[in-house]
């Protein structure tokens, strides 16, 4: 990865709340509001957004700390967009900041850290890690 041209990099993604994306659907809780799941779908969407194009072949990224703020909430039918931005680099290690609006309200904000990782090595130390557990 081409790590100074990732810094400043945007991405978005966008969702329609169906019945399934609902925090009743999911068992969290009796409302009928999009989940906080499908919400960080949408977020951790755009911050994958932000950097495919500079990914090499094998590499993608992992999030590894997130923390969200939701302010408000919407409902079934409506839209979401996502929006991240990547702030900071640390080694392997890429800071995002994201937000998720429906029209002009602010539904979340988030930041979040996605670690580079090569798919092939991540999925075999995953395997080994259910071989042994």
């Amino acid at each position: 990865m081409d790590f100074e041209a990732a810094l400043g990099c945007v991405g978005m993604a966008s969702m329609s709340v169906r019945p399934g994306d609902t925090s009743v659907a999911m068992g969290i809780n009796d409302l009928s509001v999009v989940s906080t799941t499908a919400i960080l779908n949408v977020i951790e969407s755009a911050c994958s957004a932000a950097v495919i194009d500079l990914l090499e072949l094998g590499e993608t990224t992992q999030t590894s700390t997130l923390t969200l703020d939701i302010l408000t909430t919407v409902t079934v039918g409506e839209d979401m967009r996502g929006h991240a931005r990547c702030i900071g680099i640390d080694g392997d290690l890429l800071t995002f900041e994201a937000e998720v609006v429906h029209l002009h309200r602010t539904i979340a904000t988030a930041e979040v850290q996605r670690r580079l990782v090569d798919r092939v090595s991540y999925m075999a130390r995953i395997a080994a890690e259910r071989l042994t557990s």
